[in-house]
C-alpha cells in the first residue's frame, strides 16, 4: 500500500497471531492527519484486534505499523503512548475507585496534582461532557454507562494528543449522549486532531467520519471516503450487511 506524507498513521500487511489463531491477516490502512477515519465490520471482523495491534497490546507477527514516519511496530505500549497517542479500549478502562478527577489527573502527565492541571482545557472537557463536572469528587465506579465512556474519552482529551484511537464510542449511550460525543469529536477534529474510531452505529458513522475502512475476517476490505459509502445503499448491504 502506498502511503502520503499526509497520513499520520500507516499500516502495511499487518498480520497478528493470538495464540494459535491467526486474527489480522496482512492488514493495509492509511489514517490521514486531521481526518476522523471511521473503521466498520461486522462483530469480529478484526477491528479490535487492530487497534490493540496498533497500541502493541498485542505484536503484529508481520508487517508494519507506522506513526508520523516512525516505525512502531517494535515498541511497547507506554513508548507507543508517549508519541502522543491515546487509546480508549471498549472496556473503558476505568480506575472504579478512584474519584473521576483522579481519574483526569492520572491521564495529565504534565500535571503532578489537581491544581496543575491545564484549566482551560478541564472547562472545555466540562462543556464537552457536563456530568465529568458534576461528578468531580465522586468514586468513577459509581457512574452509569454512559457517563464512564464519558469519562474515558475525557480521559483521553485532557491534554492535546496528536492521534485518538476509541473502541466503539457509541455503545450502550442513550442517543443525547451519542449527539454529546458527536459534537466531541466533532470539536476536537476541527482542532486538528487525528481519530481513529471503531463503531457499529452507522448514523454516528456516517455524522462524523471522512474516511473509512471497513474490515472483514481480519483485513480491509473496503476504504474510500465515508460519504460514499453513506450514500450507497448497495455497498453497504454487501460489505456490512446493513444500511444506513
Amino acid at each position: 500500500m502506498s502511503s502520503s506524507n499526509d497520513d499520520l498513521l500507516t499500516l502495511n500487511g499487518v498480520h497478528t497471531h493470538i495464540g494459535a489463531y491467526h486474527i489480522l491477516h496482512g492488514v493495509d490502512l492509511a489514517v490521514p492527519r486531521g481526518e476522523l477515519t471511521m473503521l466498520l465490520g461486522r462483530n469480529g471482523a478484526g477491528k479490535t484486534t487492530l487497534l490493540r495491534t496498533i497500541m502493541g497490546l498485542w505484536r503484529a507477527s508481520q508487517g508494519s505499523v507506522r506513526f508520523a514516519g516512525q516505525d512502531i511496530t517494535p515498541l511497547a505500549t507506554p513508548q507507543i503512548a508517549r508519541l502522543n497517542i491515546a487509546y480508549v479500549p471498549e472496556n473503558m478502562g476505568i480506575f472504579a475507585d478512584l474519584t473521576v478527577q483522579e481519574n483526569l489527573l492520572l491521564a495529565a502527565r504534565s500535571a503532578r496534582h489537581a491544581a496543575q492541571m491545564d484549566e482551560a482545557r478541564l472547562q472545555w472537557i466540562f462543556q464537552l461532557f457536563p456530568a465529568v463536572e458534576k461528578f468531580w469528587r465522586h468514586p468513577a465506579g459509581k457512574l452509569s454507562g454512559g457517563q464512564k465512556q464519558m469519562l474515558a474519552v475525557a480521559r483521553a482529551i485532557v491534554e492535546p494528543r496528536d492521534l485518538l484511537i476509541v473502541d466503539e464510542p457509541s455503545k450502550g449511550l442513550a442517543p443525547a449522549i451519542i449527539d454529546n460525543m458527536i459534537d466531541a469529536f466533532a470539536q476536537l477534529k476541527r482542532g486538528g486532531a487525528t481519530l481513529l474510531l471503531v463503531e457499529q452505529n452507522l448514523d454516528f458513522a456516517r455524522r462524523l467520519g471522512d474516511g473509512v475502512a471497513v474490515m472483514d475476517n481480519g483485513r480491509v476490505v473496503h476504504a474510500g471516503r465515508m460519504a460514499a459509502l453513506a450514500q450507497d445503499a448497495a455497498l453497504q448491504q454487501s460489505l456490512l450487511g446493513l444500511s444506513l
